[in-house]
């Protein structure tokens, strides 16, 4: 269990399955933690500018001080955490022109990852994406942070595990731990209601074999949640 949640089983790296390690997997102690202390920062658990202490990821973790310091070496070398001016260790918030290079990046990458995905997608693989999105509907109306963190990234991430290219999700995903955290700000904001549902756009395209127009809706959504983040930088100035 980790802060009262009960990993899922599911196998896999947790960049599909969300919170996905549980003590009946092959995998070591050291890399269970470091995938959990990657997901606190992934879904909400650690906010940008959030202060990180090995004591910390010991206590929430349950873990040891050993994999808990090897999991903080790993963020930290991977961009997930960083030393501020104190030299104390944190969630490092985005700069205006770091969320720039992450648009480039971003939209460069996961539309292929989409197109590769959407050639070989199932019809009951479609109606999973779909029943993902309703949890993200969900967490939104409820201005749940974690939930929606977590299903987002779940939605983005199975639609992308079968385009089985292995080298673009590794870079993506990457990218998805300095940005993920700041998408935060799509939970309250007065218009994401009103905003296009860009998730129902790709499963629409994915049900047409459209593989360009569901590139499109993921090239979409990365512009609509980046601007949603340039929003809450500017209002920080």
């Amino acid at each position: 269990m980790v802060n009262g949640r009960v990993p899922c089983d599911d196998s896999g790296d947790s960049h599909v399955t969300g919170r996905a390690m549980s003590s009946s997997t092959s995998l070591p102690t050291h890399e269970i933690i470091y995938r959990n202390a990657r997901d606190l920062i992934l879904f909400g658990d650690l906010a940008p500018g959030e202060a990180v202490t090995i004591n910390s990821i010991v206590e929430r973790l349950d873990a040891g001080v050993t994999p808990a310091r090897e999991a903080i070496r790993r963020l930290t070398a991977e961009g997930a955490l960083y030393a501020s001016d104190n030299r104390r260790l944190v969630v490092p918030p985005l700069t205006m022109p770091q969320l720039q290079e992450l648009t480039f990046a971003r939209t460069g990458i996961e539309p292929q990852i989409a197109r590769l995905a959407a050639v070989g997608i199932e019809p009951a693989q479609i109606d999973a994406l779909e029943q993902i999105d309703a949890q993200v509907n969900a967490a939104l109306a409820a201005r749940d942070i974690h939930g929606y963190l977590l299903h987002n990234h779940r939605f983005h991430w199975t639609l992308y595990a079968h385009s089985e290219a292995e080298i673009l999700m590794a870079t993506a995903a990457a990218h998805w731990l300095r940005v993920g955290p700041s998408l935060r700000v799509m939970v309250g904001m007065a218009e994401t209601p009103t905003l296009p549902d860009m998730h129902a756009a790709a499963i629409a395209a994915l049900r047409d074999g459209d593989y360009e127009a569901v590139g499109e809706a993921i090239h979409n959504d990365i512009l609509q949640g980046h601007a949603t983040i340039a929003n809450g930088l500017k209002d920080e100035d």
